[in-house]
């Protein structure tokens, strides 16, 4: 198993379809992964975790593991690394709560919901912005957005939401499958029929390792797939939101708009005016 020596703080977000480290590795500081899009799978220790749209990953320090993407698909991730003497007095000054407590239970995945997957990438958009800036004042700043994740991430965990993960290598392979082709033909008609004929499924049994294995219904994940595109050309295009929404595989944009809003808490007009109007800023 490799070491890796890491910087107190560290932050990325990455298009990709390989990992850097293949290996089986360790490093000396907490690790939060987060999945922007796309499908992959990690395996810490002997556990494998199918990691889709919206998943964390909470590694804690020294636990081994290496990502295992089968299908060599594209994904976009955020790497979080921080050594646990970066928060410094943070970690004492209150007995009542600990920041390192959602790592307690162990390293495991956690499915965030729409709302929750705009609450923390913009958390993640601040930390690398503040990281590359290099002000004097950047660490502190740091440090006050590494603590508003870390107490988001354990007010979920005490909530009752549960960890994700795999039980079989057989499951991991079909989900994986699925997850898969959801992924590159989230523009045609996909449900629950369609995909279970293809895929050689009772529909009952697709439903329920679909559900333990991501955290979502089939429908739940195809919608997720097909909004995280939508926000994309609602950021980086001019096209008209009626033609977005067929473009990302829904039959009228009233079930669109009433998706979008139910996922994101925006509508797609109201969405892309925010959007566009900070990128012009």
């Amino acid at each position: 198993m490799n070491f890796f020596c890491s910087d107190p703080f560290y932050i990325s977000r990455e298009s990709k379809s390989r990992s850097s480290i293949p290996s089986f590795h360790y490093h000396d500081a907490y690790e939060i992964l987060y999945i922007v899009s796309g499908e992959l799978h990690y395996c810490i220790g002997s556990q494998p975790f199918q990691l889709v749209g919206g998943s964390m990953l909470l590694i804690r320090k020294n636990d081994g593991h290496r990502l295992i993407n089968p299908n060599g698909a594209p994904f976009e991730r955020v790497t979080l690394l921080f050594q646990e003497e970066f928060l410094g007095r943070l970690l004492t000054e209150d007995p009542s709560f600990h920041p390192l407590s959602p790592f307690q239970a162990g390293s495991g995945s956690i499915r965030l919901k729409g709302q929750e997957q705009g609450y923390v990438e913009g958390l993640f958009a601040r930390m690398a912005a503040e990281s590359a800036n290099e002000s004097p004042e950047s660490n502190f700043y740091l440090k006050i957005l590494l603590s508003e994740l870390l107490v988001f991430i354990h007010r979920i965990l005490n909530s009752g939401r549960q960890y994700i993960t795999i039980s079989t290598n057989q499951v991991h392979q079909r989900i994986s499958h699925i997850a898969h082709f959801i992924n590159h033909h989230y523009d045609q008609r996909l449900t629950l029929e369609e995909l279970t004929s293809r895929f050689h499924v009772s529909p009952s049994h697709l439903s329920r390792t679909f559900k333990e294995s991501t955290g979502f219904t089939l429908i739940e994940y195809v919608n997720h797939v097909r909004i995280k595109q939508a926000c994309h050309l609602l950021k980086e295009s001019n096209m008209q939101v009626s033609d977005i929404a067929e473009s990302v595989g829904f039959e009228n944009s009233t079930h669109f708009g009433r998706t979008f809003k139910t996922i994101i808490g925006l509508t797609p007009l109201k969405f892309r005016k925010i959007h566009q109007t900070n990128i012009q800023l």
